[in-house]
C-alpha cells in the first residue's frame, strides 16, 4: 500500500475511528506507523484512551499477532517484534515556527512573532500557507529516514478534513501559487505536491451506506481525480448485518397479517396475534433498508474503485473495538 495514507469522508462517517484502525492494521509485525491529526480536535487521544497528544510523534499502542494489546503491553518473545503505532497532534502555528527556524534560523525572533500574535495571524489569514504547513509535516514524516538510511514510518496515516474540503486541503500548490511564486513557501508547496501527486499516497473516503453520504463520496472522488490526486479506497463503515436473507427479504416485504398469524400459531407461538403487527412492521423496515443499501453499493460500484467494509459495533468505539476494526481490514488485505 501507499506510504502515506489520508483519509477523508463527511462528517458523521467516522473518518477518525476507521483512521486509527487504518493505522492499527497497517502496523504489521515489526512495522511503524504514524497516525496524524490536523483539526486539532484530539480526536486520536480520545479513541486511544490517553492524554492530549502534544506536539510531538508519541508511541500509543502496539500491534502484535495476538491483536488487542495495548500501548502498556511489551513486546512479546520468540524473536518477533510486535508493530508499532505513533500519533501527532499537528498544530500550525507550531509548524511555522518550526519553518521559520528550519528556513531562516529565528530561533528566539520566532517566538517573539508568536508572543505579538504574528504566527496566529499569518496561520490565520493565509490559509493556503495553513494547509502547506500541515500537509508539509506529514509529508517529511514520510520521507524522514534513519542513520542506516531506512524509512522512519513504514506508513503514516492522516485523519484529514472532510470530503468537502479534502481536495482544496490537499491541493496546496494551486493554494499557495497566488501567495508565493517563488522562495521557501513555494518550494515547501512543490515538495509537498511531490508527495501528494506520486504513488506514495492514497486518499480513502469514509462513508455510510446512505444517500448523502454516498452521493457526497462521489463528489469528492470526482473533486480528487479532477486535481490529479490520488483516489485510495473508499471504505463503508458501520455496515449493519443482514438478518434475512433474500427470500426472507421479499417473504417479509409482502406478507400478509393472516398469513403469518396462521403461521405463528401453527408453531405454536403464544399471543401469535399481538406479535405479529410489530414482527411485520420490524421485518418491512428490514427490508427497506436492505434494498436502499443495496442502491447505494450501486452508485458506489460505478466509482470504480476498490472497497473495504467495517461493521456497525454499538454505540461507540473503544480501544478493543479500534482492534477489532483493524481485525477486519487485515482480513480485506490491509498490510499485506
Amino acid at each position: 500500500m501507499s506510504r502515506l495514507q489520508v483519509v477523508s469522508g463527511k462528517g458523521g462517517t467516522g473518518k477518525t475511528t476507521v483512521a486509527a484502525a487504518l493505522a492499527l492494521a497497517l502496523a504489521t509485525e515489526g512495522k511503524r506507523t504514524l497516525l496524524v491529526e490536523v483539526e486539532g480536535r484530539q480526536g486520536i487521544a480520545q479513541l486511544f484512551e490517553t492524554e492530549a497528544l502534544p506536539y510531538e510523534e508519541r508511541k500509543i499502542a502496539v500491534s502484535s499477532a495476538s491483536e488487542g494489546a495495548s500501548r502498556s503491553d511489551s513486546d512479546k518473545g520468540g524473536g518477533r517484534r510486535a508493530g508499532e503505532v505513533f500519533a501527532l497532534a499537528i498544530d500550525a502555528e507550531r509548524a511555522l515556527l518550526d519553518y521559520l527556524q528550519m528556513f531562516y534560523k529565528l530561533g528566539g525572533a520566532g517566538r517573539a512573532l508568536k508572543k505579538i500574535g504574528a504566527i496566529d495571524f499569518a496561520t490565520t489569514i493565509a490559509p493556503g500557507v495553513r494547509d502547506v504547513l500541515l500537509t508539509g509535516k506529514a509529508c517529511e514524516a514520510v520521507r524522514r529516514r534513519d542513520k542506516q538510511g531506512q524509512y522512519v514510518y513504514d506508513h503514516v496515516v492522516m485523519d484529514a478534513p472532510p470530503t468537502g474540503r479534502i481536495t482544496r486541503f490537499l491541493n496546496v500548490n494551486d493554494e499557495v501559487a497566488g501567495l508565493a511564486r517563488i522562495g521557501p513557501i513555494h518550494n515547501q508547496a512543490q515538495a509537498v505536491m511531490r508527495v501528494l501527486k506520486s504513488p506514495e499516497t492514497a486518499v480513502h473516503l469514509v462513508t455510510l451506506l446512505e444517500e448523502m453520504p454516498v452521493q457526497e463520496t462521489a463528489d469528492g472522488v470526482a473533486e480528487l481525480r479532477a486535481a490529479d490526486l490520488p483516489v485510495g479506497q473508499v471504505i463503508v463503515n458501520m455496515v449493519r448485518p443482514h438478518l434475512l436473507d433474500e427470500d426472507a427479504v421479499r417473504v417479509a416485504a409482502n406478507s400478509r397479517r393472516g398469513a403469518v398469524t396462521k403461521a405463528l400459531t401453527a408453531a405454536g407461538v403464544p399471543g401469535a396475534a399481538t406479535l405479529v403487527t410489530p414482527l411485520l412492521e420490524q421485518a418491512a423496515e428490514h427490508a427497506q433498508r436492505v434494498e436502499l443499501e443495496r442502491e447505494q453499493r450501486t452508485t458506489l460500484s460505478t466509482l470504480k474503485l476498490g472497497t473495504y467494509e467495517l461493521p456497525m459495533l454499538g454505540e461507540g468505539v473503544d480501544l478493543s473495538g479500534l482492534y477489532q476494526l483493524a481485525k477486519e481490514l487485515r482480513k480485506q488485505g490491509v498490510g499485506s
